[in-house]
This record gives C-alpha cells, structure tokens and sequence, in this order.
C-alpha cells in the first residue's frame, strides 16, 4: 500500500450515506447490534482465500513470519517483487549491455531474499502471489522526471518491464536452476502485475501537463507486455491478475505529476471508454493513446488480451476507518468495499464495450484498518473496533461469490507505526486483530426476541490444515455466557467441513449475553474468538 496524503484519508463524518447492494444490506446489522430481520443461511457458499500481504517483514524474517502465517492458518501470501531489488545497475542511467530477459543476467544477491522464501513457503503449503512490481532502475525510466532520483515510476519502459517479468517467470518456471545451485527453484503460479498504477506514486504522471489522463495507457502497455512474457515463458495457464488498484483518488494540486485518479475512472482510461462506458473515438481516444475510429476499437480487444482473458482483477478495498459497508460520500468512481457492487458493474461494462461477456472474478490483496494505538493519522480505529470492523469485512466478502480472496495487509505494523494495519506490534505482541484474523466471528444480527434464532457465522482458519494432518475432521464449539463475568458454556458444536474452515448456522440463545468461538487444535492449547454481545428482548 503506498501511504496516500492524509487528505484522502479523512473522512466526512462517521455517519456516511451506505450504497448497499442486497449482500451488503444482509450484512449491516451485527456490528450496530440492530434487531433486522434475521437473514437466510447460505449452504452453497464456499467463500475466499485467506491471503495476508507481506513485504519486507517477510522477506527480513521468513522463518519466523511463515510460522505465524502457518499459525493463523493462511492460504496464500501475496508478496512484491520489487524491480528495482533485483535488476542490475540500479542507480545508473545506462541500460545494461546484457539479455536482461534472462534471470542470471541479475545480481544473484538481489534474487536471494525472493528465492528463500518461494522454497519456504512452498515448503510450507502456503500459496503464492507474486507481484512483479515497481520501483523501476535508473536506466528503465523516461525522461524529464522532476526528480529522477525518487521517481523512477517516471514514464518507465514497457518493453524494459516485459524483459524484466520474463526473467522473473523465467526463475520461477520450475525448470530453472540457479548458476551454482543443483536443483531448479520451484514453480510459482499465481502472478499480478504492478501495483496500484491509479496512484501518482507508484506510476507517474497520472495526469500530464496538457491535463490528460497518461498513466492508463502506460499501465496497458506493461499489462500487455507481462501477458506476453508469462505466456512466452509456459505460465499460460496460470493465474493472472491485473489492475491491483487503489480505493480512491485524489483531484487537488498540480496537474500530473504524483496526483491520483479514483479507480474506476483510471479502468474508463484503461479501457478507452467513456463515461457511458462506449469506446472513445477522435481526439478523444488520440489524446490519451487509445484507437480513434470504430475499426480500430473493433481490434482493441484482440490486441490487448489481457484486459479481456486475464483470471481476474486485484483491488484494494480499503474502507480508511469506515464501517466496512460504508462508502465515502459523494465519490462515484471510488473502489472501497461498500463500492465492490459498483465497481463490479463497471468491470462488466467496459467488457460488454467491446462484446465480451466476462465477468472477472475480483481478488483483494490488500485490505487492513489503520488502529490507533500506535498510528496518530485521522482515519484510524482503535484496534477493538479494528477487530470488530475486519470480521464484519470479511463476511462481506464471503457473501459475494465474485469476490475469491480475503486479505489481511501487514502481518506487524511498520517499526514507524504509519499504517498501522497490522496483526501484531512491531515487538511481535498480538493486537486484538490477531484474533479476530485467526477465528473470525460476526452475527449479522446481534439482537431479537427470545426463542427466536440468531446466525452465527465465523471461520477457524487453521482448521483444515489441522484436520489434513491429524487425519481428523475439526469441529469449533459456539460458547455463550449469561453475563459479563460469567463462565462459558458449550451451546453448539459445528463440524468444520468447508476447505477454508467457514460456517455458517442458527442458534436459540438463552437469553441476553456474550457469544464466542473455541477451537481445539491437535496439538497445543485451545483458542478462543473474539466475544459479541446479544441481546434478547
């Protein structure tokens, strides 16, 4: 996540406007405690992935920071592999005189971190994401940056990316053995390309000086060029994501530069459409590098196929403080997780643009609430009402079927304490999100009438792994207290027999009190949820 000015961040008021679809008004009433009408069960759901997003912590820890992934029963980690860690002559503005789409044209020091933790984490069962991502070297970038030496996003080469992913999917190709090495590195097969290029920072300019939208089309020319290299290096058939885009933008200060485009106008430019979502044509579409007449918009999908056959579309439906189901007010184009409804219909517009019928699957690979403790920045929460807010996110997500992945972005919060989005501190002590990421359980509705029925939904996330190695089906016991200091008690035991550890069931609760998840592993001491409180007329 590249850290937006605080200006986007604050928020207008708690009290936000909801735009809520059907899945999300089901959704809107176990974190205010409301007594809505009980909402059905939903046998079919299979549900996300759990991914947890990790950068630097895990490639300076891989040891320790996979055992905890481990511990908290993780799918799939998404990691950036950044260009600018592994190319060579970073900082030089001559481009090497090598094969640059070869992987041991690289600094083998600069590849050692990533390859250490493929083989760890394909040790370890868990997925992996890679993101081929920025920064770009020296010699990669276009000229006329307004200061080359922090911005190397400036206008960077296309054809230079594409070289640098095949040399990527290359190492990766479970065929390729390392100079020095006696066995090939194992295969990764679930890539995205860049990050966040609807943000100033990560690809610039957004916005050129003639006030034209430019960072759309050079994001098209990376996608192009990465479908291109995956394919020409046997990942064909892997999972391939595009997009990786931000919640939201920014229209203030100079034009261009590091400015941001909210998201689903950044996907309009991406796709050469307009507002209505028809094709640009004349200067319209010239000005921002897209086909100008109607033959030539009838061959932009065959020329750029990664828009219209990748595996999916990468999002980070950060809502910044916000009630999971809560949009920003008055920002149609933004991309927040209450927006996920909107942003859906946009994704299937731009297709049917052009005749196409694909409706992508969305994959969140970053997604965190900001708590306060440690961060000082507006648009926090406290790290109790982070935990509240993320089982709340997370039900959301299951509910929509479009929506294949759950994530949790850090693992520990920075050593700085900005983006404070964390599991655990920077000392390793767990936050109350380690919990509620570990065992999450949300009641839609928190309140009703007393021999009425309340849902309880919840995952134990380490579970299936558990019960792959005990040779055992897990099941997770729903305990109830009567009151705040009373014991809990066992009400309900629930086989675990989904494939990422989700239930969903009734219960007729005695009376007013707390509700809470226990899980016991084969191995070691028993777990607990966080607590929620009913209330029973």
């Amino acid at each position: 996540m590249t850290i937006l000015p605080r200006s986007w961040r604050t928020r207008a008021g708690a009290g936000a406007a909801a735009v809520l679809t059907a899945f999300l008004i089901a959704a809107c009433g176990g974190s205010s405690g409301s007594s809505a009408s009980l909402p059905p069960l939903h046998p079919g759901i299979v549900g996300p992935e759990s991914m947890v997003t990790e950068a630097s912590g895990l490639i300076n820890n891989p040891t320790g920071d996979i055992a905890q992934l481990k511990a908290l029963g993780v799918d799939r980690v998404h990691i950036p592999l950044q260009w600018s860690h592994v190319a060579p002559d970073v900082t030089s503005t001559h481009k090497p005189a090598v094969d640059l789409a070869n992987p041991a044209s690289y600094p083998a020091s600069g590849w050692a971190p990533y390859d250490t933790v493929v083989k760890d984490l394909k040790a370890a069962h868990i997925g992996i994401d890679l993101a081929v991502t920025w920064a770009p070297p020296r010699w990669a970038e276009g000229k006329g940056a307004p200061h080359p030496a922090t911005q190397t996003e400036w206008e960077p080469s296309a054809a230079d990316y594409g070289d640098f992913v095949r040399a990527v999917a290359t190492r990766y190709s479970g065929h390729y053995t390392p100079p020095g090495a006696s066995t090939p590195l194992p295969r990764v097969n679930f890539w995205s390309i860049w990050n966040e290029p609807d943000l100033g920072a990560n690809l610039a300019p957004e916005v050129n000086k003639a006030g034209l939208m430019v960072a759309p089309r050079y994001y098209r020319a990376f996608a192009d060029a990465a479908w291109t290299a995956f394919h020409a290096t046997g990942h064909g058939r892997d999972t391939i994501l595009f997009g990786e885009l931000a919640p939201a933008g920014i229209h203030s200060g100079t034009i261009g530069y590091f400015n941001s485009m909210p998201p689903l106008q950044f996907l309009r430019a991406l796709y050469c459409v307009d507002k209505n979502y028809k094709p640009l044509q004349g200067q319209a579409a010239t000005e921002i590098g897209c086909p100008a007449t109607a033959t030539a918009s009838a061959q932009f999908k065959a020329r750029n196929p990664v828009l219209f056959h990748a595996s999916g579309v990468a999002y980070h439906p950060y809502p910044q403080g916000l009630p999971p189901n809560q949009v920003t007010p008055n920002e149609p184009d933004y991309a927040e997780l209450a927006d996920t409804p909107t942003f859906e219909k946009a994704l299937d517009r731009t297709q049917q643009a052009y005749g196409s019928t694909t409706k992508f699957p969305l994959w969140d690979t970053e997604f965190g609430y900001q708590t306060t403790p440690p961060d000082p920045e507006s648009g926090t929460v406290s790290q109790t009402t982070a935990a509240r807010y993320m089982n709340w996110a997370e039900y959301i997500h299951w509910l929509d079927p479009r929506i294949r992945s759950y994530d949790q972005y850090l693992l520990m919060d920075p050593p700085a304490g900005n983006f404070a989005t964390g599991l655990m501190s920077p000392s390793g002590a767990p936050k109350p999100g380690y919990y509620a990421f570990r065992m999450p359980l949300y009641l839609p509705v928190t309140s009703t009438q007393k021999g009425h029925p309340l849902v309880v939904w919840g995952c134990v996330r380490p579970a299936p792994a558990a019960a792959k190695a005990a040779h055992k089906r897990q099941v997770v016991d729903i305990q109830y207290s009567s009151g705040s200091a009373g014991a809990f008690r066992t009400v309900q035991t629930v086989p675990l027999t989904n494939i990422h550890g989700y239930f969903e069931v009734r219960h007729t609760f005695p009376g007013s009190g707390t509700v809470r998840l226990a899980w016991t592993p084969p191995h070691g001491p028993q777990m607990f949820s966080r607590t929620v409180a009913i209330t029973l007329r």
